[in-house]
């Protein structure tokens, strides 16, 4: 995936959709659970602290990123709830199994009520 043309940098860690995002549900079947529009802005919220383990602008995360804010902050979904997008995307974009594991629980603790 050519991840330069779907997302913009701002600042920091701030990044715009430049291209739509979908979410396809199994494989090829082309059909979209989830659709994050052009000019969509979100964060890739990675502590510091762990920079060093996660880079917050590896290319493979920005994707999941914008799937995982998009379902709390347009579709008002469940922090536990938007990480199933967010852990799918990560596995399709090839992190690690260990790597996913930690990343998909901490969106779902970050914050937590």
């Amino acid at each position: 995936m050519d991840y330069l043309t779907r997302f913009k940098r701002l600042s920091g860690r701030r990044y715009r959709v430049t291209r739509p995002v979908g979410l396809v549900i199994g494989g090829g079947s082309g059909l979209v659970q989830m659709a994050v529009p052009v000019g969509f802005e979100f964060d890739v919220s990675v502590p510091r602290l762990l920079w060093w383990l996660f880079d917050p602008h590896d290319d493979r995360f920005l994707e999941a990123a914008a799937l995982h804010d998009f379902a709390l902050h347009e579709l008002n979904w469940a922090r536990e709830v938007a990480a199933a997008p967010f852990g799918h995307s990560l596995r399709q974009n090839g992190v690690s199994r260990i790597k996913r594991l930690a990343m998909v629980l901490a969106v779902i603790v970050w914050k937590w009520n």
